[in-house]
């Protein structure tokens, strides 16, 4: 009787492996790209960072209804001066619409901070804020792909992804890379984490923790049939087995998909202990509160404690994955609802670390692609603005207590200090001790870097 066999090896992982642990974990991971780490490298220079904690808000969220303060806009309600006459916005005869949110100043810095974010707004002592970003693009697919690749187009590696490339993991039993969202399949897929050309060991992994339990964070995780022991012999038979097919024929796969198989093995006992939130202390998870992303937040800061470079967590409610868009029909009831539902979780993450000590070399990114017009589309919404927009940065090695660059009296378009997404990215790389003009990839005939052709580092914002 003829038998049919697998025609690859990623089918064979699939066929032997499904449901038998390590195998089994390593089919998963190579499905989805979701790959090994490779061991740390040497930066370019002392960094003033070790990791990085991405907070990305997709969607837009008002720059004018949360960390930019602009009265003007409410003492010239309903007008539309020239310099907000932008016929890229859409509804053009609307004029400047208030914020429907209090402001009040925080801190010993003073800074003005919306009623929405109550809680962050008591660490602004810690917290750089960055008013004069602007982007190439005001369209979601395209500025999110900027945002995290610093490209258009979806086939570049991920800011995430080239942090690993450049620097390795500190911890050879976790991915180096983790993105996390409280929703199954947020936009972009695999772009705003994957490798794109750069080796598989640089990918990110992702993890939905909507509903999140440790025993479902990835499939494979247990095994059921065979202890530790029986799977550590599993392992090495199949990689000398394997190296014996390298000697004879030289393949990039089999080496990625031996790392991904080791890897798999490894996060058996990692990954739980990583993501069991009740070792926490009942104080600790009062503190950062009940909601999904705060949950991620927590997740966040075991994460980076234990060695990995790079925690991508991105805000998504209800499964929509581009959340803070709702800022189109309703500022306010659309803001505050996900304001509420992340600020607590930031405000704890950013205390957190600073009282155990990691926030000093822990970079922590708060934003989103784009930012939202501060005249009305409709009666309550606001349009996209990639003209001018706020970010904010906190911990390794950025100034606290600070405000950079600004937008205009009506908070439409960076006017001073303007910040470029390549000058962001170029910034985070400095700070991790990469020199992002020489943190480069050869492909298909040229050399491509994270900053494309531009970016400068932001020297005003640094310690």
């Amino acid at each position: 009787m003829k038998r049919s066999y697998p025609t690859s090896r990623r089918e064979m992982l699939g066929r032997i492996g499904a449901g038998f642990g390590t195998l089994g974990l390593a089919s998963v991971l190579a499905d989805e790209h979701l790959l090994a780490d490779p061991v740390s490298s040497p930066p370019h220079f002392a960094p003033k960072a070790k990791r990085v904690i991405q907070l990305f808000m997709p969607g837009g969220p008002s720059q004018v209804d949360t960390f930019d303060y602009k009265p003007a806009i409410a003492q010239h309600a309903g007008q539309r001066p020239e310099s907000v006459d932008r016929k890229s916005l859409r509804n053009t005869k609307n004029g400047l619409m208030p914020s429907p949110f209090g402001f009040k100043q925080y801190g010993q810095c003073g800074k003005w901070v919306s009623d929405i974010f109550p809680q962050v707004a008591q660490c602004v002592d810690d917290i750089c804020f960055i008013h004069s970003m602007h982007t190439d693009i005001p369209e979601h697919a395209g500025a999110i792909l900027m945002m995290n690749l610093g490209s258009l187009q979806p086939n570049r590696p991920s800011l995430g992804s080239w942090l690993v490339y450049g620097l390795g993991s500190e911890n050879q039993d976790l991915p180096g890379f983790v993105a996390m969202s409280p929703h199954a399949q947020p936009r972009g897929t695999l772009a705003n984490w994957g490798n794109a050309f750069l080796p598989g060991a640089y990918a990110g992994t992702y993890i939905n923790i909507h509903q999140m339990r440790v025993d479902s964070v990835l499939k494979n995780l247990k095994n059921t049939n065979w202890t530790p022991d029986q799977q550590r012999q599993q392992v090495d038979l199949l990689e000398q087995l394997n190296r014996l097919h390298l000697q004879r024929q030289p393949d990039p796969q089999l080496e990625t998909s031996l790392a991904t198989m080791e890897m798999a093995f490894r996060m058996q006992m990692a990954v739980p202990d990583a993501f069991d939130v009740a070792q926490e202390t009942a104080a600790t998870l009062e503190m950062y509160g009940p909601s999904e992303y705060a949950k991620g937040c927590l997740l966040a800061r075991r994460l980076v404690e234990r060695g990995v470079r790079c925690v991508q967590l991105s805000h998504s409610i209800d499964g929509y994955d581009i959340a803070w868009d709702t800022g189109h029909d309703d500022i306010v009831g659309g803001h505050k609802r996900l304001a509420d539902a992340c600020d607590q979780g930031i405000a704890a993450l950013l205390k957190d670390l600073k009282q155990r000590g990691l926030l000093d070399e822990t970079l922590v990114i708060w934003g989103g692609e784009f930012g939202r017009a501060p005249t009305s589309e409709g009666q309550k919404g606001r349009d996209h603005d990639h003209y001018g927009f706020t970010v904010w940065m906190a911990g390794g090695g950025v100034r606290g207590g600070i405000s950079y660059g600004a937008t205009d009296e009506f908070g439409l378009s960076a006017i001073e200090n303007r910040v470029h997404v390549h000058d962001l990215h170029a910034t985070i790389l400095h700070l991790m001790g990469i020199d992002h003009e020489r943190l480069t990839y050869r492909h298909s005939g040229r050399d491509y870097r994270l900053t494309d052709v531009s970016g400068k580092v932001i020297r005003g914002i640094l310690s």
